[in-house]
């Protein structure tokens, strides 16, 4: 009779021995997932410590539970040995400070405890379960004390433990953790923990979805005063504005052949249809006087890219690549801002010629700005409009020089005017080179010496250094039969014009009637009586035909040079690639998730001195004026954005967009 009262008055001490632990297990879960105060916790409890050391706490009943106590104060028949001492010796190891006491008074609890339980284990009659059952009763002294957890309003699955609860004591935080984790609202009276790892930022994931339009916001850079209502700036003099994008819009059958570069995109924005859309938008929202588009796939242009266009108000070109491919390169300007004047395409393809088997081509308009009528007798100088799209190939820089070459002798044919000089150039397109490349610099410095250059350094692409055989670049890098010359001209550019055109007259021509060539039997000619089997006779008063020296001018003869290439076009970029407020270079795509720049808007610039320096050449605005810019992004921008395409960007490229000046000048 007393061994059962006995039990039934440890039920309650053992009740609340099994919560705690039960308790105290939960807690540490969590501890280890957080290592802090987290804000993400697992599990329907909180545990914020109060008191007993956390390490011996988890040894002694890591250890009970190995040595297979798992089913805790069940029935024994020993039922002397449970007494109340049990619950007394529990609590107390569990409530008391191991800090204040010694190694040997540690080792004695321990021992009295694994006593404890293992009587404990001889107990005959179970306990019922702590759910459902009357509330503890209150311990006195420190004890856990278990904390529900709160659900934030922004994070329906995410567990909130509150901040005030763990007021008391601040948890030690383990980066790795937190980087990974959303970030708690820090508290004004502590400092920020200090980030471990040199060298690596710390992510904090943005507490919200933000939305696509706020993390690719970009900034219009205004370089000069806001215009007039009639698209004319005063000051130094009158200008006509206008707007110039270049882009490149993925052909769909382009991204579909290469659908491994956009396994990071939702299938649903890579639909055409609701790509399609989007670049409409886009174009609507920059709404721009001339727009030069790369990539543009045959049919959806005349189905779909060019009707719109047309009702936008753009009078479009196009060029397909030469071959079996479905895209090519399309300039459209609007009508009411230019009137056009000649358009030449161009196809890089040469058969036979090895150097230029790609389909690759490019697109020359000569268009004439129309000045307001209000503005009276006033003239503005053609403006050459050039688009193209440069192979990709990274190894093959060999390519590309001679196709820019090509473009470059295009542009130097129509943008030349009578008196030998160029009119303003704009020169747009996907040019597949890095800045700062060769390319880019022959573009930008108009020379080039090539001979012996790796051809993969050509474009900047991508380092092959390490491959054993390298192609490299030898003089002449095209032969004489292309009709370029290493100056990027045409050959019948380059022939000096005549003063005046010889005029034949019927006297002339006369003279050399009885000439002695014409009274010399040609060889082999079939003799037939009556038509050939006489010799003209020269008449007796017929003063012998004296034969002038040739007027005509011999043939010029243009010597290669050794390895170097030029051009007299004095072109520089719109943009600087690099962002000084984020200390990173401009990204105009994103190819398997790298950053970098491949696309341009070189337009005219006169060179001018860079006082006593001679090895840059700086660039001031000549009849052309940059006036403002689209800003590019970082590849940390995009990288938050998913890369690109994007719901909110639908290609692998970002647009290039631009303002010009041009001066206008009373005739």
């Amino acid at each position: 009779m007393i061994a059962s009262c006995l039990c039934y008055l440890l039920l309650p001490a053992a009740r609340l021995f099994r919560a705690l632990s039960d308790a105290f297990f939960t807690c540490r879960k969590n501890a280890l997932l957080a290592k802090s105060s987290s804000t993400q916790v697992e599990g329907d409890f909180a545990m914020a410590p109060r008191g007993p050391d956390q390490e011996e706490c988890e040894g002694l009943l890591q250890q009970w539970r190995e040595e297979g106590s798992s089913q805790v104060l069940s029935t024994s028949s020993e039922g002397p040995l449970v007494d109340k001492g049990l619950a007394q010796s529990s609590l107390a190891l569990l409530m008391d400070n191991p800090g204040e006491q010694d190694a040997a008074s540690e080792d004695k609890w321990s021992s009295r405890q694994l006593s404890d339980l293992r009587a404990a284990e001889n107990l005959e009659e179970p306990f019922p379960e702590v759910l459902g059952e009357e509330p503890l009763p209150e311990v006195e002294g420190p004890m856990w004390a278990a904390v529900p957890m709160q659900t934030g309003p922004q994070y329906a699955d995410c567990a909130v433990l509150p901040m005030g609860a763990l007021a008391a004591e601040q948890w030690e935080e383990d980066p790795a953790v937190v980087a990974w984790s959303i970030a708690p609202e820090p508290l004004p009276q502590e400092e920020a923990p200090i980030w471990p790892f040199d060298g690596l930022g710390q992510l904090q994931p943005p507490p919200m979805e933000i939305p696509y339009h706020e993390i690719l916001w970009r900034e219009w850079e205004d370089f000069s005063a806001q215009p007039d209502a009639q698209g004319l700036e005063a000051g130094d003099g009158p200008q006509f504005q206008f707007t110039v994008m270049s882009y490149n819009i993925l052909a769909q059958d382009l991204m579909q052949q290469s659908s491994e570069l956009y396994m990071h995109c939702h299938p649903d924005i890579l639909n055409w249809n609701y790509r399609f859309a989007n670049l409409m938008q886009e174009f609507q929202h920059w709404d721009p006087d001339i727009l030069c588009l790369q990539e543009v796939q045959e049919d959806h242009y005349w189905e779909q890219l060019e009707p719109s266009l047309r009702m936008m108000g753009f009078t479009c070109f196009y060029k397909r690549r030469t071959g079996c491919k479905t895209d090519g390169c399309a300039v459209c300007y609007k009508p009411t801002r230019f009137r056009l004047l000649c358009a030449s395409p161009v196809e890089y393809f040469r058969p036979g010629l090895e150097l230029l088997n790609r389909d690759n081509v490019g697109l020359v308009l000569l268009l004439q700005p129309l000045v307001p009528e209000g503005l009276g007798q006033v003239s503005v100088a053609p403006l050459c409009v050039a688009n193209t799209h440069v192979l990709y190939n990274p190894r093959r820089g060999d390519v590309k020089l001679a196709q820019m070459a090509i473009l470059l002798a295009e542009v130097d044919k129509v943008a030349r005017l009578s008196d030998g000089s160029h009119c303003p150039i704009i020169l747009c397109g996907d040019l597949n080179s890095v800045p700062d490349s060769p390319l880019y610099n022959f573009i930008r410095d108009g020379e080039l010496q090539y001979h012996g250059m790796p051809a993969w350094k050509v474009s900047g692409q991508e380092d092959f250094s390490h491959q054993l055989y390298q192609r490299k670049l030898q003089a002449p890098l095209w032969p004489s039969s292309l009709g370029v010359t290493d100056h990027c001209q045409y050959f019948s550019s380059c022939h000096p014009k005549r003063a005046e055109r010889l005029k034949y007259s019927r006297d002339f021509l006369l003279q050399f009637r009885f000439c002695d060539i014409a009274c010399q039997r040609p060889v082999g000619l079939v003799l037939m009586e009556g038509v050939t089997d006489t010799k003209p006779e020269r008449p007796a008063d017929w003063a012998p035909s004296v034969l002038e020296e040739d007027t005509l001018e011999p043939e010029p003869v243009f010597p290669r040079t050794v390895g170097t290439i030029q051009h007299c076009l004095h072109l520089t970029s719109v943009y600087t690639h690099f962002l000084p407020q984020h200390g990173r270079p401009e990204v105009t795509t994103m190819p398997l998730g790298l950053g970098t720049t491949v696309d341009y808007i070189f337009f005219s610039a006169e060179s001018c001195e860079n006082g006593n320096r001679t090895d840059r050449r700086l660039d001031q605005d000549g009849t052309l004026k940059l006036l403002g810019r689209l800003s590019l992004l970082s590849e940390e921008i995009l990288w938050a954005a998913n890369g690109l395409p994007n719901p909110f960007c639908s290609s692998d490229h970002l647009c290039l967009l631009a303002s010009f000046g041009m001066e206008v000048t009373a005739p």
